[in-house]
């Protein structure tokens, strides 16, 4: 994390957030929220409409496809029955297989698979040993497909032992007929005399075509239509690719509630449910219609997902994303100027404050904003005129006090020149000479004014001196030259040479500085010497015998 990031987030825990950003916030918070707790309210109630809405939809498709199915089964026996009487009245039941009356049963049973090619696949006719006669449509073979002959076996016995299990035809469970896993069954009833004695089974392959398409056209949008028996097994599915005929769907929340149920209960019930698909949770909601006559059911199911696409609940959430993104920038832009408006003022004001911080006491701050911030500015702008002229005032004071101070040096240093009557203004002089090395070796403000008092000041010790040492027209002692030595420099020897004194005449300023040249390196500092030279052919220090103010 970057300095400037870890400074940032320490002002946000520190409760330091700018305006701009409390501003935002809550224009956001106060546009969005209500939006967002009404779309919410308005979306909970339309799922609660939807559920609704879609349990009614259910609820009549699958009661209206049980009863369609139910009158589509009775009409195939009742059809059924009728070919069997026809057989009765021409004779030709007591002994269908009978070689003499074979080419006549053949053509009823061609008659009536021609009449009924939407639904009757296969009719076959056979006596009390299982042999007979068939007519198919196209080059449809029973004894080809191995689950239609076993349905066709088990549908014999069952006529063959009708009396005893008291039952009136046969129904097979679901079929699938190749290629396509069609969707079929078996149906039979019992051929007896007069007597009501056995003589052989009327069976047919039925195909369930009819029924289906009705499924594929009542699963749409979404909603999925499909049939199962009691066992929980599919009759018929609108995808016939991926759902075979006769399959176990047991694991179907629907399907399970249908096989729980007792057979002989018609029952119609809509719950929700979750399916898995591909490892992800789907909320479902189905309807189940079931009809014990022919012991099948009618279901129907949808994801809540698609029932809300279909209902325009998914549209109503597009629109509402859209409004709410409209609000959202409005308040953004909004809450932008309002917070710009605000803080605006109140960064010039910190500006103004940091200026002063710095000693920029001459710094104002624009008088603009609202009410508030602009009293601020003012009351900033007043405290800021009174500490510059406070200030103002110090400095005049710290004038005064310099010049006071100067003005005491400058006496004490006259009091020193006065004790030796050669050496009247030598103080003033050597300041003068001083301030000009020092000007020319680029000194500061600050360091001419300190070097200015202390050239005054050079010869302070002089008062400790007797007179008869400073005033001594002869030559000096080894000891009177070494107290007197402590207060050799450039500009004070420069001063000495040039004037006159007790032990010698003034010298020429040529003869002075070559004088003084020849003792650079060895009493004075090169560099100095240097610049009192460049000050001296530059015209800026000329000899004066009398008394400098410096």
């Amino acid at each position: 994390m970057s300095l400037d990031t870890k400074s940032r987030w320490g002002r946000v825990r520190a409760g330091r957030v700018r305006i701009l950003w409390l501003f935002l916030g809550a224009f956001l918070l106060v546009s969005t929220l209500p939006i967002g707790l009404y779309h919410r309210q308005v979306l909970q109630l339309s799922q609660d409409k939807l559920v609704d809405t879609e349990d009614v939809q259910q609820t009549d498709l699958t009661r209206s496809l049980a009863q369609e199915i139910e009158l589509f089964e009775s009409n195939l026996t009742q059809q059924l029955l009728s070919e069997r009487q026809i057989l009765a009245l021409t004779g030709l039941i007591d002994n269908v297989e009978d070689p003499a009356v074979e080419p006549k049963v053949t053509t009823l049973l061609e008659n009536f698979v021609d009449s009924n090619r939407n639904t009757f696949i296969y009719l076959t006719a056979v006596g009390k040993s299982g042999k007979g006669t068939s007519a198919s449509q196209g080059n449809f073979r029973a004894e080809q497909d191995p689950f239609v002959a076993r349905a066709l076996q088990r549908a014999f016995i069952t006529c063959l032992q009708s009396k005893q299990l008291q039952v009136v035809k046969f129904r097979s469970d679901p079929l699938a007929l190749a290629p396509e896993n069609r969707p079929a069954f078996v149906v039979a009833v019992p051929l007896k005399d007069v007597n009501d004695n056995f003589t052989g089974m009327l069976a047919a392959v039925v195909s369930l075509e009819p029924i289906l398409h009705r499924l594929q056209e009542a699963s749409v949008r979404g909603r999925t239509v499909f049939l199962v028996d009691h066992n929980g097994r599919l009759v018929a599915h609108p995808e016939t690719k991926n759902f075979v005929p006769g399959a176990d769907v047991s694991s179907n929340s629907l399907v399970a509630k249908v096989k729980a149920l007792p057979q002989e209960l018609r029952n119609t019930e809509t719950v929700r449910f979750t399916e898995t698909d591909k490892k992800h949770p789907v909320e479902m909601i189905g309807t189940y219609s079931t009809f014990p006559e022919v012991n099948w059911a009618v279901i129907a199911q949808r994801s809540l997902d698609q029932a809300q696409s279909d209902t325009g609940v998914t549209e109503l959430n597009r629109q509402a994303l859209a409004f709410v993104s409209v609000v959202i920038l409005s308040a953004i832009l909004v809450g932008y100027f309002f917070a710009v408006g605000i803080s605006g003022p109140i960064r010039g004001l910190a500006a103004s404050t940091r200026a002063i911080s710095r000693g920029e006491f001459h710094q104002r701050s624009p008088v603009r904003g609202a009410s508030e911030i602009s009293e601020l500015a003012e009351n900033f702008n007043k405290m800021a005129g009174d500490i510059e002229e406070y200030i103002e005032r110090l400095k005049e004071a710290a004038e005064e006090n310099r010049e006071l101070f100067i003005g005491s040096i400058r006496m004490l240093a006259a009091a020193i020149d006065e004790k030796d009557p050669y050496t009247r203004g030598h103080s003033g002089r050597v300041a003068k000479y001083s301030t000009l090395i020092g000007q020319e070796l680029g000194l500061t403000t600050e360091e001419l004014d300190k070097l200015r008092i202390a050239a005054l000041l050079h010869d302070v010790g002089k008062i400790g001196v007797e007179d008869r040492v400073l005033k001594k027209p002869g030559s000096l002692t080894p000891e009177e030259f070494g107290l007197m030595k402590q207060h050799t420099g450039v500009a004070d020897t420069l001063d000495a040479m040039t004037t006159n004194r007790p032990y010698q005449t003034a010298m020429e300023l040529d003869y002075a500085m070559n004088r003084i040249r020849a003792l650079t390196g060895s009493k004075f500092d090169d560099v100095v010497v240097t610049a009192l030279e460049s000050t001296v052919n530059a015209g800026k220090l000329r000899l004066s015998a009398v008394e400098v103010h410096v």
